[in-house]
């Protein structure tokens, strides 16, 4: 066998990932904990087999740079811009006081100070790609608060970038030249080299992606998308002296600005995944667990300060910027933990020797433990802002002061409807019941969908359904239904206990977006579930079953069944719904239906549907009559056919094809063509 060093190292790296993966995710945590811990178990203080960090580490490289490559695909201005008064001010204070914070601490530890700075900067950052998953697995993605997260995230981004330019001006303290020097150097030749970018890439990059798309080969256009991220990272490093990560944002932010930004990120996606793995994989390889246990007390002081200390300083930040208590318990519990720039920071950091190899270990023990034990404290935020909604009232008021709005108090209405939550589906069914004159009130918390509510006069309560108090003011006992429309089973459930015991016999129409938070609101007794994903597959049955010409009342009957058997049993087809897909198509499978216009001069025209005598000579029958603005539905035999109706024939495809001769214009240039006698019963039949 040959001798193949490296695609061993890559085999054992991919190997040791997909396991270590797995389990975490059985275990409900984050991937990336798997992978850090698959690094170590790979690691050279392993007992068994272990990696070769340089060979890993060249792939590694690949996937800091495609890493950096897809922030800059993906930074966007226009996000930042818009939560501009919390992200930027915040995510800068964060990084300031955590960061000297962890610089305090590691020079009481005895530590270096330019080590010190390495290790504050490293666990003032969160992980990107930890505190998205959070953000979508909790539905907090597109709201207000999980905008803010966002925000926050590509500022703190920015900031990383232009750290990693100024890290060789720390590395040359002791050195010749100054500081000030090193730095004004190391600004000079990025700004010098954004500027190219800037300037001839953002010229260059679009016309060479354009020719390349003209060729019609998808592996030019992958291969050229590769180059440019490498290449720019490469040429970066190499004449500008400029990190790869920077090099590859930068191209990364070039190529944003084209049509084929896109395509691009998605082509990129599995070599973005599958390089970005071995980069953890070999960060987890450098954790020395000797080092670990012998520096343990400065670990549980830097995990301090990186989940406790990040924690309060960013939910304090986020307060004394204005905003409201539910964005500061997310930014407080999203952002307790320590993410990939960290790596790369660190990484930097002992390439230029201002850490060893016993400091990093550190950085990387903190993030594993850190990134580790943050989903349990995300899924902490729900439960403690109803708890502080409910129990400590007043401190619950004052946290959240900058998120209610003035509002006046709730109207007391009665034999109202009750919507809790105005997103898109909240708002059309309140727009609805508007047109029609039916009283309605809204419970929302989110301040901006209040305003817009306020200023097209719909009446709003604020506050969180979840509390028994909110829903006693909005009248449950006096109103005609409850509809709740959150997309966060945990929380509609908890909407439906508390209004359970407010008014038990209320009427509840509930949006589930699962099969078990389904199972859990019936559980609880209510009767009209809603699954949107449910309810656009069965529409696209319907649709598809009507466009087959299948009858108009078997397919709602096969439509209900699915949505009730999609509800209550299981999400794969039954034996039921196989029934009574067959029953449809057996029962339709000879008939036609087929809508045909009178035309002038026509051998029907002019008669009635008995004196055409058309179901006797074809065997087709008329079962309705389009006549301008009105249908005719089943006419009887005196109805007349007039030029210009519609007419809806029903039959085998052979009856009515005999039946369309019937209705077309006579021919003016041929001989007529023979058709059959409407006066007298085909012979054949």
């Amino acid at each position: 066998m040959h001798d193949l060093p490296l695609l061993v190292n890559v085999g054992a790296a991919l190997g040791y990932a997909l396991v270590g993966g797995l389990l975490a995710r059985r275990l409900g945590l984050p991937t990336i904990v798997g992978y850090l811990v698959a690094g170590v178990a790979l690691g050279p203080f392993a007992p068994w087999f272990h990696g070769d960090n340089a060979a890993i580490g060249q792939l590694a490289e690949v996937g800091v740079i495609l890493l950096m490559f897809g922030v800059g695909l993906h930074f966007s201005l226009e996000d930042l811009w818009g939560v501009r008064r919390v992200a930027i001010p915040g995510s800068i204070a964060q990084m300031v006081v955590v960061g000297a914070l962890g610089y305090a601490v590691s020079r009481a530890s005895g530590f270096p100070p330019g080590a010190s700075w390495i290790l504050g900067l490293a666990i003032s950052i969160a992980s990107t790609v930890v505190l998205m998953r959070a953000l979508m697995d909790h539905g907090w993605l597109t709201t207000p608060h999980g905008k803010v997260a966002l925000g926050w995230l590509v500022f703190e981004d920015v900031l990383c970038v232009a750290i990693l330019v100024l890290l060789p001006g720390l590395a040359a303290v002791s050195g010749e030249r100054s500081l000030l020097v090193t730095a004004g150097l190391a600004i000079g030749k990025a700004v010098l080299f954004v500027t190219l970018m800037a300037v001839v890439g953002s010229k260059i990059v679009p016309l060479l992606l354009t020719r390349v798309v003209n060729t019609r080969s998808r592996e030019l256009f992958v291969l050229v998308a590769l180059t440019v991220a490498v290449g720019t990272a490469l040429a970066s490093a190499k004449l500008f002296g400029v990190s790869l990560a920077l090099g590859a944002f930068v191209a990364g932010v070039v190529v944003s600005e084209s049509p084929f930004s896109h395509q691009i990120s998605a082509d990129l996606l599995p070599f973005r995944e599958a390089f970005a793995v071995i980069f953890f994989v070999s960060v987890g390889m450098l954790v020395d667990p000797v080092a670990i246990v012998t520096h343990w007390p400065h670990l549980i002081v830097l995990l301090l300060v990186a989940i406790v200390g990040k924690a309060l300083v960013s939910g304090l930040v986020a307060l004394a910027l204005g905003s409201p208590g539910k964005t500061v318990l997310v930014l407080a519990a999203g952002r307790s933990q320590v993410g990939e720039f960290s790596f790369i920071i660190g990484q930097t950091g002992l390439s230029l020797g201002l850490l060893n190899a016993e400091h990093y270990s550190l950085i990387l023990a903190t993030a594993i433990v850190s990134i580790t034990l943050n989903p349990f404290l995300v899924r902490l935020v729900d439960p403690l802002e109803q708890y502080l909604s409910r129990t400590h009232r007043p401190f619950w008021t004052w946290l959240d002061r900058h998120g209610a709005p003035d509002l006046p108090a709730a109207p007391k209405m009665t034999d109202h409807i009750v919507i809790v939550g105005c997103g898109r589906v909240g708002r059309h069914i309140a727009e609805v019941l508007g047109r029609l004159e039916i009283p309605r009130l809204v419970v929302e918390a989110d301040p901006a969908r209040i305003r817009k509510l306020q200023q097209v006069g719909v009446p709003v309560l604020y506050g969180h359904a979840g509390s028994s108090e909110i829903l006693e003011q909005a009248g449950l006992d006096r109103a005609r239904a409850l509809v709740v429309t959150l997309p966060d089973d945990a929380t509609a459930l908890a909407v439906v206990a508390t209004a359970r015991a407010v008014a038990p016999d209320l009427h509840t129409i509930v949006r589930a977006s699962t099969w078990h938070g389904a199972q859990r609101l019936k559980a609880e007794g209510v009767r009209d579930i809603v699954r949107p994903e449910l309810e656009g597959g069965i529409e696209i049955v319907r649709r598809t079953l009507l466009g087959l010409n299948l009858p108009f009342r078997d397919v709602q009957r096969y439509a209900e069944l699915v949505r009730r058997e999609g509800l209550t049993e299981t999400d794969l087809p039954s034996a039921e719904q196989a029934r009574l897909l067959d029953h449809l198509v057996a029962a339709t499978a000879e008939l036609e239906v087929d809508w045909q216009l009178v035309q002038p001069g026509c051998r029907v025209a002019g008669r009635t549907i008995g004196d055409s005598h058309i179901r006797s000579a074809t065997g087709a029958s008329i079962v309705a009559i389009s006549r301008a603005s009105r249908v005719i539905p089943n006419p009887g035999p005196h109805e007349m056919l007039h030029e210009g109706d519609r007419v809806a024939l029903i039959g085998t495809p052979a009856q009515v094809q005999d039946a369309e001769r019937l209705f077309a214009a006579p021919p003016t240039e041929t001989a007529p063509e023979a058709v059959p006698d409407v006066s007298t019963v085909d012979a054949r039949r």
